[in-house]
């Protein structure tokens, strides 16, 4: 960790106003406690997030920000790690944002294999409109727009990034501070696109997936032989709809991020002064 950098640096003026015991307060602590491990500073983050519960975390954490909209936080996560490769680019939304509206956008941002973190609040509801089901809502789940359940089986968000190529896949809770810290901080050391999936419960609206739930349901990886380079063992559990687990599931130890595949070293956002000769001539021949 550095020295000249606490976590509480990441933290801005701005009080969260999400619901008195909300599993994104966790989640966003271990988001800053990790980027402060990793030897990162304010200067030198920048937070993307969309819309909904997760949205505003840019406001409540002290670095460069954007406050996107709805599903297309990732297109501008990568737009900013490929104008500047020196920023540690972290994405963050939830299911809602992830995997309905921006579910495009992830998959070609998995396979794109851009060097950033993303970071997912996974309550499987929809909090910020009142609860309705999500993409990862169970079957059953009853809610106000869905009194028989949404009767759709949900998204596996883990399959889904799997079958897009990516090259880290975890699973965190974010009750489980130490560990949570820990999943988070592998994806932002991993060579590529960092994806972590965090259970972090909706108080207020879902009261079948509980911290107590996770607490009791949890597998940790690291407590089991699982081999995180092994493919077909992170597929294998990936697709075992009968366990929840915590862990890093799959990582690619060969690993080659999209800016070191098309040589996007240098830093475009530094813009010289002046146009570039003939600029005018060809702005003309389109007007």
């Amino acid at each position: 960790m550095s020295s000249e950098v606490r976590f509480t640096d990441f933290k801005s003026d701005k009080q969260p106003t999400w619901c008195p015991g909300c599993g994104d307060f966790g989640t966003m602590n271990g988001m800053m406690k990790a980027l402060a491990e990793t030897g990162n500073d304010p200067d030198n983050t920048f937070v993307v997030a969309g819309i909904g519960c997760s949205g505003k975390i840019g406001t409540y954490m002290h670095s460069y920000a954007i406050h996107g909209v709805h599903g297309r936080a990732l297109p501008v996560g990568a737009g900013v790690k490929m104008a500047n490769p020196d920023l540690e680019v972290m994405v963050s939304g939830g299911d809602g944002d992830g995997y309905s509206i921006g579910a495009g956008h992830f998959v070609h941002a998995v396979r794109r294999n851009v060097d950033m973190s993303y970071v997912v609040m996974d309550n499987r509801i929809y909090g910020l409109t009142k609860g309705q089901a999500s993409p990862t809502s169970r079957e059953d789940f009853e809610t106000a727009t869905t009194p028989e359940g949404p009767k759709q089986p949900p998204v596996n968000p883990l399959a889904l990034a799997l079958a897009s190529g990516a090259t880290f896949i975890a699973q965190s809770f974010s009750s489980d501070a130490l560990r949570h810290q820990e999943i988070v901080q592998e994806a932002i050391e991993h060579d590529g696109f960092g994806f972590v999936n965090v259970f972090s419960p909706c108080v207020t609206f879902n009261d079948v997936d509980t911290y107590d739930y996770f607490r009791d349901n949890l597998v940790d990886l690291d407590e089991t032989d699982h081999d995180t380079a092994d493919f077909d063992s992170a597929k294998d559990k990936i697709l075992d709809a009968s366990k929840e687990y915590q862990g890093v599931i799959y990582q690619n130890p060969e690993s080659v991020p999209y800016g070191q595949q098309h040589g996007l070293g240098a830093n475009m956002s530094e813009i010289p002064d002046g146009a570039p000769e003939n600029a005018t001539d060809l702005v003309r021949e389109f007007y």
